[in-house]
């Protein structure tokens, strides 16, 4: 019988693995770095003029609720003035329970606005609680989709005559816009 032989193979190191392993690292990161900075966008915030309001930004949290309870009842106003021919009254809205036409209890508590129909063209609620929200007037032009919605802040209102831009501008009015842009989300408020 011939006597065992033993050899001893040695490890290959480990110096090279790990040099193979940081490149593919480094290369991975270079490619999603250069991705990220290929794919980045600009962030444009686009301003709104001296007499409009940003209605996410600028206005309180009752008058965010008019402002789209009166985006959502513009559709049933429409269906309502095809059937009827003219804008229905604020009372008809409030009898079908349309916000914020309706005397709810959401409805007192943004403000208790006192609504009216003026010129057969335009809303226009009064607040009874300024400090809770501002008075408000929407302008429906025939066709329009969107509404021109104005807020007032003022205490003491009448119902206004002229409702031009420029009229309801020196009359303290401003008009309540929406953008919809991606830094109303991404604003960090520290």
């Amino acid at each position: 019988m011939s006597t065992p032989t033993t050899h001893v193979v040695r490890p290959a190191g480990a110096g090279h693995e790990t040099l193979y392993v940081l490149l593919l690292c480094l290369m991975i990161l270079a490619v999603a770095g250069s991705v990220v900075a290929w794919r980045h966008e600009s962030q444009a915030v686009s301003n709104v003029n001296s007499h409009q309001l940003d209605a996410r930004r600028d206005l309180s949290a009752s008058e965010q609720g008019i402002y789209a309870d009166l985006r959502v009842t513009l559709d049933e106003i429409h269906l309502l003035r095809q059937e009827q021919q003219t804008l229905p009254t604020p009372e008809v809205l409030a009898d079908e329970g349309f916000a914020p036409f309706a005397r709810d209890a959401s409805s007192v508590s943004r403000g208790g606005h006192a609504w009216q129909l003026l010129e057969a063209r335009a809303y226009f609620g009064q607040s009874q609680a300024p400090t809770v929200a501002g008075s408000f007037l929407m302008r429906l032009s025939a066709g329009d989709d969107a509404p021109d919605i104005w807020l007032n802040p003022g205490k003491t209102l009448a119902a206004p005559t002229d409702l031009s831009d420029a009229a309801l501008e020196s009359a303290g009015w401003q008009q309540i816009v929406a953008q919809f842009d991606a830094g109303v989300t991404r604003q960090h408020r520290h």
